[in-house]
């Protein structure tokens, strides 16, 4: 099997501080054939190749909207609700029939799991130790989950993964580590698993309570302007089955927004490691790198794309992995009936579970399985808002002039699909380039994942970002919701974003202003 190292493609060339992100250079497509392979392609025309470049080109005139930059996800684009039903509507350009599955797919989406047995077959299995019933119950209307708001609040669209290093025999026991280059050996906790699941059946003790507690940072900027940061600090509190093992690393992570996923497992792997630059070849400070792990739906390593460190690599590989962990329910790609529980609990693996023989053996089936994938695919995003406000405009300039492209990728186009795929050939604007890049130390976890180290962390996608009060009631955001504001976020940035956070900080309050403006347009 080839590494990654034998296949990446040439980096990108961008000048240090460069107000246009750079166009997409050509990669070695044998990667893109082993990475894509989820994915019925018709390969580009020349002719096709040449409208891609041409449409994704950086922008030259920043004194109007850009052409269909309104419709951040193209013929996809839905109107933007002002009602916490934003981000739930249907991709724009479904079938009837596919808007059918879409609406099954929802359904299960929302369905809250009971435990076994239990006379709705079809609905029990749930744990016997989860994180939420349902998966609706973290991703609240499809949007962001939060950190707790104080004693007595839930938990249950925050949860803390678990791991500890592993030595080199584990590691090639590993099917990640012995096919993918740069993988940090790590494993589970021998006792609690990989997450720590906070609900539990009756009889069956639940692993821990999280607690968090912060901080107050204290920030000054230009123009006698003050903004505070919170630090946070977490405790795996209560922990029902003893001590955490002496070398545990924990990270805090959100649930995050369910826009778009479709559009961003359709953008080609060439276009995205097109963008990489592990080594800074081009000196401009960005060493964005590819995420590389194990498909459990494909058998083979792929291109990260969801998750905080871009962990899974296809919408169905995260739906089955949030389906185990999250909620302890069996499928075709996790088959174990009792979901996290590891050899140590003993209780949990004992208990009566829901794997029916007319679902397979599984809790949840493939087809219900694949009928979920397509929903979280298919989930539409909102129309941008307010793209002629002349504060918008002005704050879009300023989004490029500090630097941000350069992670926050604006636009690519997807692969051209066959199947009648409504993510075929779309020109989209997710602001994201999907690579790792180091945060610095205040945003670390000090936790590997894959390739990525403990101060890296994916692009998260930015479309969609300015509806977060409207469709989650909260303002919180980054992997651990710690920022209050969109301007908290951009504060946190250190590492390779340093110098783009400094730009923010010493720049006239005016610009500053207009530049949340432009990302609540989003």
């Amino acid at each position: 099997m080839a590494t990654l190292g034998a296949l990446a493609g040439p980096a990108a060339t961008e000048p240090a501080h460069s107000t246009e992100p750079a166009p997409l250079q050509p990669v070695s497509a044998t990667w893109a054939a082993l990475s894509d392979v989820h994915l019925d392609i018709i390969p580009r025309t020349e002719e096709e190749r040449a409208r891609v470049q041409a449409v994704t080109a950086p922008p030259t005139d920043f004194s109007a909207p850009w052409p269909f930059e309104a419709n951040p996800a193209g013929a996809q684009t839905v109107r933007a609700r002002p009602t916490a039903d934003a981000f739930s509507q249907p991709a724009a350009n479904l079938s009837f029939a596919q808007e059918l599955d879409f609406r099954v797919g929802n359904g299960l989406f929302r369905r809250v799991w009971v435990s076994a047995p239990s006379s709705t077959i079809a609905s029990d299995g749930l744990g016997p130790l989860f994180n939420a019933r349902s998966c609706q119950r973290c991703h609240l209307k499809d949007g962001r989950g939060h950190p707790p708001e104080g004693p007595g609040d839930s938990a249950v669209s925050m949860f803390l993964r678990v791991s500890i290093p592993a030595t080199d025999t584990e590691a090639a026991a590993d099917e990640i580590a012995a096919y993918i280059e740069g993988t940090h050996p790590t494993a589970p906790d021998p006792v609690y698993g990989g997450q720590l699941q906070d609900f539990s059946l009756p009889g069956i003790p639940a692993e821990y309570r999280l607690e968090v507690s912060y901080e107050e940072i204290e920030v000054p900027l230009s123009g006698g302007e003050v903004a505070h940061l919170r630090a946070p600090s977490y405790t795996a509190a209560d922990l029902g089955y003893g001590p955490l093992h002496p070398q545990a690393m924990l990270s805090p992570r959100v649930a995050p927004q369910m826009i778009g996923m479709g559009l961003l497992e359709a953008i080609p792997t060439e276009d995205i490691l097109a963008l990489a630059d592990p080594d800074d070849a081009d000196g401009d400070g960005i060493s964005g790198r590819p995420q590389v792990v194990w498909s459990h739906a494909h058998g083979r390593p792929m291109l990260g794309r969801f998750g905080w460190k871009a962990g899974q690599p296809t919408v169905l590989d995260q739906t089955a992995a949030a389906f185990s962990g999250d909620i302890g329910i069996s499928n075709p790609l996790y088959p174990e009936p009792w979901g996290e529980c590891t050899e140590a609990q003993v209780a949990c693996r004992q208990a009566i579970h829901g794997d029916d023989a007319e679902q397979g053996g599984f809790e949840i089936d493939e087809q219900s399985l694949a009928l979920v994938a397509f929903y979280s695919r298919t989930l539409a995003v909102p129309a941008r808002r307010d793209v002629d406000d002349p504060q918008v405009l002005r704050g879009r300039q300023v989004f490029y002039e500090t630097g941000c492209p350069a992670c926050h990728r604006p636009k690519f186009v997807t692969h051209r699909l066959a199947d009648d795929n409504p993510a075929s050939f779309q020109l989209i604007w997710p602001y994201t380039d999907l690579l790792l890049h180091d945060m610095g130390p205040g945003l670390a976890d000090n936790r590997p994942e894959g390739r990525a180290d403990g101060r890296e962390w994916r692009t998260p996608p930015l479309w969609g970002i300015g509806l977060t009060p409207t469709v989650s009631g909260h303002s919180y955001f980054l992997h651990d919701g710690r920022a209050r504001s969109l301007l908290e976020a951009i504060l946190w940035h250190g590492g390779e974003a340093q110098e783009a956070r400094d730009r923010v900080v010493t720049m006239p309050p005016e610009d500053r202003a207009a530049l949340i403006k432009f990302l609540e347009s989003l």
